[in-house]
C-alpha cells in the first residue's frame, strides 16, 4: 500500500484527488493538507510514501515546504509537484527543492496515479530529454568533475548511474544490460546509499556533478 498525503489551498482539488487516488486497491490518502505548514507537519506526523504538493499555495508554497520536509530528519516521502503553470522556471525550482516529480493539474487522472507509483518506486517523473535539459542547466556547465564520489560504486553500479542520467528507467536499465528488473533496483538502490541521496533526481544530479554525464545538447 502506497501512502499518500495531498497538499493544495483548494477544498475541490483535494478532494478529486482524493477521488482518483483512493480508486486504486495500492494507494491510500493519509491525509490532507491546505496549506505548506500544514503539509510539513503532517507529513512528519503520518510520514507518507508520496507527498502530492502544489506549487503555489498562500503562505508557505509547495517550493519551501518541499524544502521542509526534505531537511527533517528521514526516512523521507516522494515529493510529486503539481502545478497549472508550464514552466520551466517552476521545472528547475521543483527540481532544485528536492521533489521526484512535476506533473500538470491538467493531466488525465491516469497519469497522476501511475505519478505516484512512479515516485514511490523511486523513479523521476518527467520526459527522459526534458530531465537530462533541465539538470544540465540547475547544474551549470561545464560540470565540476568529482570522480572521487563515484569510488564507492562497483563498476556495475557506475554503469547504472550513467544509464540513469540518460533518462532511462529501470526495465529500460534491465533491457540494456540484458539483466533482470530486480537486478538492477538492487544496484539503484545500494549507489542511492553509497551517494547519500534520496531518490533518482538526486542521483542524477550526482552524475553531473562528477562529470560522468555530459550536458545534452538539445
Amino acid at each position: 500500500m502506497i501512502r499518500v498525503l495531498l497538499a493544495d489551498d483548494q477544498d475541490l482539488v483535494r478532494a478529486g484527488l482524493r477521488m482518483i487516488l483512493e480508486s486504486q486497491d495500492d494507494l491510500e490518502v493519509v491525509g490532507e493538507a491546505g496549506t505548506g505548514e500544514d503539509a510539513v507537519r503532517l507529513s512528519a506526523s503520518e510520514r507518507p510514501d508520496v507527498v502530492v504538493m502544489d506549487i503555489r499555495m498562500p503562505g508557505l508554497d509547495g517550493l519551501e515546504a518541499t524544502r521542509r520536509i526534505l531537511a527533517a530528519p528521514g526516512p523521507w516521502p516522494h515529493v510529486l509537484m503539481l502545478t497549472t503553470f508550464d514552466s520551466d522556471e517552476y521545472l528547475r525550482a521543483a527540481l532544485s527543492a528536492g521533489a521526484a516529480g512535476f506533473l500538470l493539474k491538467t493531466a488525465p487522472p491516469n497519469r497522476l496515479i501511475d505519478g505516484v507509483r512512479v515516485v514511490a518506486a523511486g523513479e523521476a517523473l518527467l520526459a527522459p530529454a526534458l530531465t537530462r535539459r533541465l539538470i544540465a542547466d540547475y547544474l551549470g556547465y561545464p560540470a565540476t568533475n568529482h570522480a572521487g564520489r563515484l569510488a564507492a560504486l562497483t563498476p556495475r553500479e557506475v554503469e547504472v548511474l550513467e544509464l540513469m542520467a540518460r533518462g532511462l528507467s529501470n526495465t529500460q536499465i534491465a533491457a540494456a544490460l540484458h539483466v533482470g528488473d530486480a537486478t538492477v533496483k538492487t544496484h539503484v538502490n545500494r549507489l542511492f546509499q553509497k551517494l547519500a541521496v534520496r531518490d533518482r533526481v538526486q542521483a542524477v544530479i550526482v552524475a553531473y556533478e562528477c562529470g560522468l554525464a555530459v550536458r545534452p545538447t538539445a
